[in-house]
């Protein structure tokens, strides 16, 4: 009998925004779940929702004969595992909840139709539970990192558990237990090239005050880098990608780790090029020397503001000149620097965002994303602006994205923030490349410039009640 089923919220073809991006990834946190769960004797399957549908989850559900179901919950899809909560209870399955989300909002999840949240890590909560369940125990009071109702509907949570120790014992995740060759070949069918992820690390030891640390903490625990390359090479002959995407919050953290990994890659003759995220100061001539070598053709380098003032408030440890010196050493070494952006932090002003808008067409990344910050519930962010938040939905059917800031600018606001950068970016890498361009192209884009500046300033005033 399967003692537990696996799955998590993600439906790629019912998401719009996703269906136009089409750069799905294995789901890895369920997947060394699996494998350690396998490992230790438990009768574990996985249900990839990414391809599937949730009608057809639902029916799966219904047909199957019950036992436990771990559902993967992030802040993207909490309208969806709740509804999958929902049929999983009327079907009969007792119901686990973990990812990044639960573990801020237990009783949430709880008072939706989970039977047992797990916060932190899951490997070791959920085999003590399973051990239990599978005991025929009721009482569930003598596991970390877990939470229930008690009979009386309060809510028991138990303290937190260790974190794993040595992440070089655990085994590898369960990749046979979903089809990773069609996440290769849908970024093949509509990128030209087919991609594959795995982690080196768990956790990220800086603290940004809008970051989530639900699940590793504060911690940064790495792998062997000799044993992280046995997966490189393995990935490489087992499913023959393109590229990869190395999923670690900052690659770069360990300068000794990185070089033995490189050697080692040298030392196999792999070269597989691949795209991973950063911090500036974790970034210098040599590391960006060997991420070159290795194959690195873009990274992603946490900007968030052009300001320093607003870096200072977020607690980010990183200097302005750092981050385009990051992106110029970068650039000189042909790979390309992305760029993570955020308007509306607390704090943020028209000087704030001029300093980003001039921050951004200075340093010229490829690629630059924004968005307006949203506090993520756990985080110093969430509790500084707590007082302030609206949620305008029932909680079920909306995300912490949702939560609206009382006193902060419009989204009109912004959205004239985002056209003035992005037309101010475009003028000076004109002027800085001379590239050709009619004076009726450069007078229109003054045009925008204009009247984007006149939107930011007309709506200043405007704010969210």
């Amino acid at each position: 009998m399967r003692d537990l089923l696996l799955t998590h919220g993600y439906f790629l073809f019912e998401d719009p925004k996703e269906r136009q991006i089409m750069k799905p990834y294995a789901p890895l946190g369920i997947l060394y779940l699996c494998s350690h769960l396998r490992n230790k004797g438990f009768d574990v399957d996985v249900f990839d929702t990414t391809f599937s549908s949730r009608e057809d989850l639902f029916n799966f559900l219904r047909a199957e004969k019950p036992s436990v179901l771990g559902v993967y919950a992030n802040l993207m899809t909490r309208g969806n595992v709740i509804e999958i909560l929902a049929v999983a209870r009327e079907a009969g399955w007792k119901t686990v909840v973990g990812g990044p989300e639960p573990g801020a909002y237990t009783l949430e999840y709880l008072q939706a139709g989970a039977d047992f949240v797990v916060a932190g890590e899951g490997e070791l909560t959920m085999e003590e539970l399973l051990q239990a369940i599978r005991a025929g125990e009721t009482n569930f009071s003598k596991i970390a990192g877990l939470a229930f109702l008690d009979p009386s509907g309060q809510m028991q949570q138990m303290p937190p558990r260790g974190q794993i120790s040595n992440l070089d014992l655990q085994p590898w995740p369960a990749r046979e237990a979903i089809d990773v060759r069609r996440y290769v070949e849908t970024w093949r069918t509509h990128h030209g090239k087919g991609s594959v992820n795995f982690i080196t690390a768990r956790g990220c030891p800086f603290r940004c005050n809008w970051c989530s640390h639900q699940v590793f903490g504060q911690s940064h625990r790495r792998r062997d880098p000799v044993l992280v390359v046995d997966e490189v090479e393995w990935l490489s002959q087992e499913y023959s990608p393109d590229m990869i995407w190395v999923s670690d919050d900052v690659f770069t953290i360990n300068h000794a780790w990185l070089r033995t990994y490189a050697n080692e890659m040298r030392r196999r003759g792999l070269h597989i090029p691949f795209e991973c995220i950063s911090r500036a100061d974790r970034l210098n001539a040599e590391m960006l020397d060997i991420l070159a070598e290795l194959g690195c053709f873009r990274i992603w380098i946490g900007s968030e503001s052009g300001s320093q003032r607003i870096l200072d408030a977020m607690d980010r440890g990183v200097k302005i000149e750092q981050v385009q010196n990051a992106v110029k050493m970068s650039r000189e070494r042909g790979i390309q620097s992305g760029m993570f952006l955020m308007w509306g932090y607390e704090g943020e002003d028209l000087d704030d965002i001029e300093a980003t808008i001039n921050h951004v067409s200075v340093s010229q990344p490829d690629i630059f994303f924004t968005t307006v910050s949203y506090p993520i519930k756990g985080t110093p962010y969430y509790k500084k602006i707590s007082d302030r938040l609206i949620q305008l939905e029932p909680w079920g059917k909306t995300s912490d994205r949702e939560l609206r800031v009382k006193g902060r600018h419009t989204k009109t606001f912004y959205a004239y923030a985002d056209k003035l950068l992005r037309d101010e970016v475009t003028r000076a890498k004109l002027l800085q490349n001379n590239e050709s361009s009619s004076l009726a192209e450069l007078t229109a884009l003054e045009q925008n410039i204009l009247d984007a500046r006149t939107g930011l300033l007309s709506t200043y005033n405007e704010v969210e009640q």
